[in-house]
């Protein structure tokens, strides 16, 4: 690693990558921007008075290159099937820490299957490090620790809650954001963690949570990285991860004809929220809340918070959870965060 630490953010001329990067420089932060164009990604670095490397993924030897005297790779660049492997394979073996922002379910896998490596170079891996990871895996650490021998944990995701008049014509996701969602998810089908092991489900499930906006509202069963970060974290053997049904991830759209993502107004509209329910082995249930700043402003907020904590030298080696490397408290660190017991 480099005796002054480094950040690199990769993907960082994409939406949510220019976000992460623009507040990364604003909070003090040593950064290199990256990605595949040479010109955009030299255009934003001077645009931001900070170095750029320009490169692909394709070359593992280029990769590992152009990982020289960087500290911590933050992988903004989705779908992140594409970019995660080949960006972890090369911090690992040269020994820098890897964060991303995915929410895909098979990345997180990917993730989980080089805890012995990245434990072995004494670098920290985790995906997940913006919405809806950090306040899901922190809010079902704080509802776990109100039960005894939590054994059923139930994730209810609510990425809009506004009113009507606030939602209309709201632009909530970016292109990028869009195909990381849809892209690949061909034949993965409906996961569910059962007895601790990931079941595919015949259909989706739906059930009703109440997000303490309008009385129970009803949520469909996703596929979604909790399955590995809370079991990871928090050894539950039954996991289960809904979405609201008001806001469905869109899929069929004309991408060409979508604005890049939400405007910085859109951005500050609303509140993004998650319930978990722990049933613990007595039968007992417990329901937490948590209320964040919506996704995109969360995330570029919580991705350069676990950055700037690894960048410190506080981090675990290994795979770990947003919540298993720095408690249920690390949501509460960003924006006006809040958890609550219901």
């Amino acid at each position: 690693m480099s005796a002054t630490p480094r950040l690199l953010v990769y993907g960082a001329t994409g939406y949510t990558g220019k976000l992460v990067a623009e507040h990364a420089k604003e909070s003090g932060l040593d950064i290199v921007v990256a990605g595949r164009d040479p010109e955009r990604v030299k255009a934003l670095g001077d645009e931001l008075g900070v170095e750029s490397r320009a490169f692909a993924l394709d070359d593992p030897a280029l990769v590992r290159a152009a990982l020289d005297g960087i500290t911590v790779v933050l992988n903004v660049a989705g779908p992140f099937h594409r970019t995660a492997r080949p960006l972890m394979d090369a911090s690992i073996d040269q020994g820098v820490h890897y964060l991303d922002t995915t929410a895909e379910y098979d990345v997180f896998a990917t993730a989980r299957s080089r805890h012995a490596e990245a434990t072995a170079a004494g670098v920290m891996v985790m995906s997940g490090v913006g919405w809806d990871v950090v306040p899901s895996d922190s809010v079902a650490a704080h509802a776990a620790a109100r039960v005894t021998e939590p054994t059923v944990l139930r994730l209810a995701l609510k990425l809009l809650s506004a009113t009507p008049e606030e939602a209309r014509g709201l632009n909530l996701f970016s292109r990028g954001s869009i195909v990381s969602a849809t892209e690949g998810i061909g034949d993965l089908g409906t996961l569910v963690r059962i007895d601790g092991d990931i079941v595919a489900l015949p259909e989706p499930k739906v059930a009703s949570f109440d997000f303490g906006d309008d009385g129970p509202e009803e949520s469909v069963s996703v596929s979604m990285g909790d399955l590995i970060t809370s079991h990871h974290a928090l050894g539950i053997p039954s996991i289960e991860v809904y979405v609201q049904i008001g806001q469905p991830l869109p899929v069929d759209l004309d991408l060409a004809a979508l604005p890049d993502g939400p405007t910085a107004r859109e951005r500050e509209v609303g509140r993004s929220k998650v319930v978990a329910e722990v049933t613990g082995r007595d039968g007992t249930v417990v329901r937490s809340l948590i209320d964040t700043p919506t996704g995109y402003r969360f995330t570029q907020l919580s991705s350069v918070e676990i950055a700037r904590r690894v960048l410190a030298g506080s981090f675990t080696p290994g795979f770990q959870s947003p919540s298993s490397a720095y408690g249920p408290e690390l949501a509460l660190a960003v924006g006006d965060t809040q958890i609550k017991d219901l």
